[in-house]
């Protein structure tokens, strides 16, 4: 079983910043945020593939910037220019190397922009 070390998140008000970490037991192909809003589905926010390839939604373009430390197998999110619709919470997904990979979820992170 992997289990995925996520940390950050909190309360702020809007125009405020956050930082997420997920870190991984072991080297994973890609990791990544997810977050789901109360009565919503999950949504995909940014994710990040062992080569530095990045992908973001278009709600978090320009304001949210994810990283990696592949040496410690831990992805970063920092989130600049919070808005209240960015409340909700936030999984760390994890796939494994493998064809097809595996994915993994962390057990979620509360996040909560107050306006």
């Amino acid at each position: 079983q992997v289990q995925l070390v996520e940390s950050g998140g909190g309360w702020v008000q809007a125009g405020g910043s956050l930082r997420l970490s997920c870190a991984a037991p072991h080297t994973m192909f890609s990791m990544g945020w997810h977050r789901q809003a109360p009565g919503k589905q999950r949504e995909m926010v940014a994710t990040i593939n062992r080569g530095g390839s990045t992908y973001y939604s278009d709600s978090v373009l320009g304001r949210f910037t994810i990283s990696g430390d592949n040496s410690k197998n831990t992805v970063y999110l920092q989130m600049n220019s919070l808005k209240p619709e960015d409340t909700g919470v936030y999984y760390c997904l994890a796939e494994s190397w493998g064809v097809p990979g595996r994915d993994y979820w962390g057990q979620g992170i509360q996040v909560t922009v107050s306006s």
